[in-house]
């Protein structure tokens, strides 16, 4: 029977229920799909060496006959030995495999096998540990450039190769070309087939590059075009058009805002007045003062006759923004209010009352702001704080909330004439604290528009970031007797490990179960006189709440907890910040939790304490004490540790990339995003028909999104 890319894994030998149950963890389940499965890196297999001319320092392969049966020992219970001697006409060389028995009866004494592996010499003897061999004449993996893939528990490698085998031999005939001919001309790209069997099979490493080159391209070039199509699709109803000066605004403000807040503010500005739906991603560092341009946004709503709804990830945040927001814009005539899970009763009835007869210009609070039975009477503005707390399909969900609402007021007391006021979609503004380099923000934030705060206000205390080791412990902890003993508090945090560890690792490396152990011990051996709190994600909402605002109203010396914090309340009264295992972190993390301290008056300091020897991992680390600019560190970091960094598990909702690699591809990625908005200004629902393909897999891409497409 003929194999297509639809042949179900189950239709080829070797391929039981068992093990198609397994595959399909890896996403696996038709030949098709293992095309779609690439590898992760490559080895080498085409050198092949006499044993006397073996390279030293990297793997090869050796032709050579198993010159006696395999020897079994057993060294302990879960660790078993198994030796064999092999020989070519250059020398003997001592095999040995660990807990794989099932040697024993897979090499036969007298046959030529070829072993791939490096190949350790001490005089004229030759050894080789855990080689990779198949039989002479009939190699398969060896001889070739070998994929090495992803696995899951139960499935070997030579398992994966030899179904993507396979595919490329059975199904690269009439695979459909995505990209338009012209494009692929333009770009210098290779076609799907060429790419598609070398990208699994390289004659080269120039091949495989060209076949990289290719697919990297083709990722990219559909992630932009599918975020191209959500940016105009936001934007392509009309837009309230609201009026409002930043110069005005400026004026009410306590302090000159900075050029940065003056810059975003009028993008704002211009957003606004432009007819379309505002989607504006207002990107700074910690303390580059985006709260005030949020406020710039409500004000403008209010002065038009909208309201505007602020969204923060806690009641903490809510509050804060709250009194930040009433302290800015009452004064002004701005009416404030907030609303968050622990308004209940009669309160909340009033306040609900009051926003749907639009007696509320701007309500403050967590995502209870957008549930059912909370009626704006004309929700003109969304701002949601932390964009990273909230994906793409996040903010389409609130950018719904507005459509469909009446007209409002004006600030004469008549009715808003504009004919898009009553049906219009809000504008939304994200803020988010973490800095991204500037065209990878392009990328990420896509379907947004994007601000860059690149300029923190005078006055804001730089804070001194010092990296110390296990032996200066006992010092760090007299610093922090010190800090509390001048009236300051103390954050110290620890990773969080994997979910199920348990106890220490390394030293002070935490699980959850070990930050609790960890502030015990503080509290009842280091810190006795101190009031020590802890705080870590498995708590309650209501616990966390109520943990944080005992410190942040000063009733807790010390607050131990995992980077839960990372996001949090100001306490301006928090001088020094000490982070455990510091190494486990990316700069632009610790970047985050430094921004904690240094929020008052006070010299502020943040300590990262690390045990590890990595040189690597050390000069990391320096880096963040040389500088306190966060674009400056998420450049470092993109450049060290790649884009994952910024976002911690898929929160950004985006989908995941399996080529490209941001850090690397940064040239490429500029020119596919290019290209494909030429081509979605060109046609922007892809309805030509040598877009059919490319539309396809768009949706494909964004499935975990369908309904944003719709």
């Amino acid at each position: 029977m003929p194999l297509n890319r639809e042949t179900p894994l189950t239709d080829l030998p070797g391929v039981g229920p068992a093990r198609a149950k397994k595959l399909e963890k890896l996403g696996l389940r038709t030949l098709g799909d293992t095309l779609d499965h690439l590898p992760q890196r490559y080895e080498d297999r085409r050198e092949c060496c006499a044993l006397r001319d073996a390279p030293r320092d990297r793997p090869c392969c050796v032709a050579a006959m198993a010159a006696e049966t395999p020897r079994v020992s057993y060294i302990r219970r879960g660790l078993s030995l198994v030796k064999v001697k092999a020989v070519d006409e250059t020398g003997t060389v001592h095999i040995t495999f660990f807990n794989q028995d099932y040697i024993r009866e897979a090499i036969r004494p007298g046959e030529s096998y070829i072993f791939f592996g490096t190949v350790e010499r001490q005089g004229n003897l030759f050894s080789m540990t855990n080689p990779v061999f198949e039989r002479e004449g009939a190699a398969r993996f060896t001889g070739l450039i070998m994929p090495v893939y992803p696995l899951t528990a139960g499935i070997s490698n030579n398992l994966v190769a030899g179904l993507t085998r396979r595919a490329v031999d059975s199904c690269l005939d009439g695979l459909p070309e995505a990209l338009p001919a012209r494009l692929r001309k333009e770009h210098k790209l290779c076609q799907t087939q060429y790419a598609r069997k070398n990208i699994h099979y390289p004659d080269d490493f120039e091949a495989l590059a060209i076949a990289r080159r290719r697919l990297v391209f083709e990722e990219l070039f559909v992630l932009t075009c599918g975020l191209a199509q959500l940016k105009d699709r936001r934007s392509a109803g009309e837009g309230r058009v609201m009026e409002g000066s930043p110069a005005e605004f400026a004026a009410l403000l306590p302090f000159p805002p900075t050029g940065a807040q003056r810059r975003a503010m009028e993008d704002i500005a211009a957003d606004l007045r432009s007819g379309r739906a505002m989607n504006r991603l207002v990107q700074g560092d910690v303390g580059s003062g985006k709260t005030a341009v949020a406020a710039f946004g409500a004000w403008a709503a209010a002065k038009n006759g909208a309201q505007c709804a602020l969204m923060a990830p806690t009641e903490l945040l809510a509050e804060q923004h709250a009194r930040t927001m009433e302290a800015l814009l009452a004064p002004a005539g701005v009416r404030v209010a907030l609303l968050t899970g622990s308004v209940k009763g009669r309160e909340k009835k009033a306040l609900l009352s009051a926003l749907a007869a639009g007696e509320i210009d701007v309500l403050v609070g967590t995502h209870a702001l957008f549930s059912e039975g909370v009626e704006y009477r004309s929700l003109g503005l969304v701002i949601a704080d932390e964009q990273h707390r909230f994906g793409v399909a996040q903010r389409g969900a609130l950018a719904e909330k507005g459509q469909g609402a009446p007209a409002g007021r004006r600030e004469d007391g008549g009715e808003d004439s504009h004919p898009a006021a009553g049906n219009a979609p809000p504008h939304v503004l994200v803020m988010s604290a973490t800095p991204i380099p500037r065209t990878l923000a392009l990328i990420i934030y896509g379907d947004l528009d994007v601000s860059v705060m690149d300029e923190l206000p005078p006055g804001r205390t730089p804070v001194d970031t010092f990296l110390v080791g296990e032996d200066k412990r006992a010092r760090m902890y007299g610093f922090v007797r010190k800090q509390v003993a001048e009236g300051r508090q103390v954050y110290m945090v620890c990773p969080a490990v994997e979910e199920n560890s348990g106890g220490w690792e390394d030293g002070p490396g935490m699980d959850l179960k070990a930050v609790t152990a960890y502030a015990r011990e503080l509290q009842e051996r280091v810190f006795p006189e101190l009031r020590v709190g802890f705080v870590h994600g498995r708590l309650k909402a209501k616990e966390k709440e109520d943990v944080m605002s005992a410190f942040h109203r000063g009733e807790l010396d010390v607050l131990v907890s995992t980077t839960v914090i990372e996001v949090g309340v100001d306490v301006p009264n928090a001088s020094l910040m000490i982070v455990e295992n510091a190494e486990r972190f990316g700069l632009s993390q610790l970047h985050q939790l430094r921004g904690r301290v240094g929020r008052g008056k006070h010299r502020s300091w943040c300590v990262l304490v690390t045990a590890s020897r990595s040189e690597t991992a050390r000069e990391r680390l320096k880096a963040l004490c040389a500088t306190n600019d966060g674009f400056q560190i998420a450049e470092e970091d993109l450049r060290l540790r790649g884009p994952g960094d910024f976002f911690g598990k898929r929160q950004h909702g985006l989908p995941q990339l399996k080529v490209a690699d941001f850090a690397s591809d940064m040239e490429l990625l500029k020119e596919a995003r290019e290209a494909a908005q030429e081509l979605i200004a060109a046609d922007p629902e892809l309805k030509k028909p040598s877009h059919r393909l490319l539309r396809k897999k768009v949706r494909e891409l964004f499935r975990e999104n369908a309904e944003l497409f719709n």
